[in-house]
């Protein structure tokens, strides 16, 4: 512990309240001089918890260091639901002070007690949050047979997943609401997503579903690839079999960020996305009605974080993050655009582009003799009526440039 600052202790309160706290929670409490924490946490301290109770405002993060800095030099600490360091403020804590100047002392989270209810193994069971998320984030788990834990938002966040579920083709799904999990007010409320009976009930649940796809909906796949029906377009996509090429080449990471230049319709930054939940994308498109094509294909395919920027590039670029990828479909000969790409990323990372024209196969064949990489042209087939007969369509062949930066 730093010995310039007294340790902050953050407990993990349940639905139990006092009673459910162990006794280094107890003490931790008794001992503080002041108590930080939500309105609902707070009340559950009895009258022997002398310490000053300092409620949380909203929004919550950009207030924590001013209320520590507020309280410096007194024993303070920090009540929050279950288990502080799941979607939780042990998290925040850890990254503004250290976890040199923290002690966690973590009660069973809401998950566990969901899970030991279901008799449902925690580890093969998904968990979604929507606490200060937008419910489009539950789509992306949606497969036919899985379970999932949907952390909710408040008293209405379970119809709200019914909507979606129906929504999305999984009208079929059971949910089960479990409220005040751990608390003598624990109960638990049961239907299916299409006919969800139950009008709001304690803001204090979690939703429980077992997913099931209703007859008709079409299965969308883990990996890169999806099927080009399952996007809004113009015709400005990236087709699937060059999809998945592209994004096998640009080999997303967890917690990487994407730059996607000439959005089209999103479907590389979607698909980037979809590969792991830590993944980032920004897409960038200069036409304002595909930009907010993007943003829909985004959503309804799970991936609402992904940020779109509507402007050309290279103008656009400035001030966005450094990328770990960038994707170029779109805009080669805009002048200087590959330079800035090139310029923006750090060394390992890797950049991808695609052409259909000369003038830009030109360009990225300029760049591989410069650079190096990997210059490949794909071309796919498919096979189309020919009278009576079956033949195949040639698809304008794709030229693409893969490169990593070097070290």
């Amino acid at each position: 512990m730093s010995p310039a600052r007294p340790a902050v202790t953050v407990v993990g309160i349940g639905a139990d309240g006092w009673s459910g706290l162990g006794a280094a929670g107890r003490e931790a409490l008794c001992d503080a001089e002041v108590v930080l924490g939500g309105p609902r946490q707070l009340a559950l301290l009895p009258d022997g918890c002398t310490a000053e109770r300092v409620p949380w405002p909203s929004p919550l993060r950009p207030a924590v260091p001013g209320l520590l800095a507020a309280h410096a030099g007194r024993r303070i600490a920090v009540l929050a639901s279950g288990d502080p360091m799941f979607f939780g403020i042990g998290r925040t804590l850890a990254e503004l002070l250290g976890p040199e100047e923290l002690r966690v002392l973590p009660h069973p989270s809401s998950t566990s007690y969901a899970c030991a209810r279901l008799g449902w193994a925690l580890e093969e069971t998904e968990v979604v949050s929507l606490v200060g998320r937008p419910r489009a984030a539950l789509t992306a788990a949606l497969y036919p047979g899985r379970r999932l834990l949907v952390l909710s938002a408040g008293a209405h966040t379970p119809a709200e997943v019914a909507a979606l579920l129906r929504d999305r083709g999984y009208g079929g799904s059971r949910m089960q609401v479990l409220e005040q999990l751990g608390g003598a007010a624990e109960r638990r409320l049961d239907g299916t997503a299409a006919d969800w009976p139950h009008p709001p009930g304690d803001p204090l649940n979690l939703v429980a579903v077992e997913c099931a796809a209703d007859p008709g909906t079409p299965p969308l796949s883990t990996v890169p690839g999806l099927p080009d029906d399952a996007y809004e377009h113009d015709g400005q996509l990236t087709k699937r079999h060059v999809r998945a090429a592209t994004l096998a080449a640009l080999a997303p990471r967890p917690g990487d960020l994407l730059w996607d230049v000439g959005g089209g319709s999103g479907s590389i930054a979607v698909e980037w996305l979809r590969a792991h939940r830590s993944c980032r994308a920004v897409s960038v498109e200069r036409d304002p009605v595909r930009a907010e094509r993007i943003a829909r294909n985004a959503e309804t395919l799970g991936v609402p974080r992904l940020r779109v920027v509507t402007g050309a590039a290279p103008g656009a670029l400035a001030g966005l993050p450094a990328p770990d990828a960038v994707f170029i479909g779109g805009g080669l000969t805009a002048p200087g655009l590959l330079d800035a790409c090139w310029a923006a990323l750090p060394a390992g990372g890797r950049l991808v582009a695609n052409t259909v024209t000369l003038e830009s196969e030109a360009l990225l064949a300029e760049r591989y003799r410069r650079h190096g990489g990997e210059l490949v042209r794909l071309a796919v087939a498919r096979a189309t009526a020919v009278g009576g007969f079956t033949g195949w369509r040639q698809a304008m062949p794709v030229t693409q440039w893969a490169v990593v930066k070097p070290e």
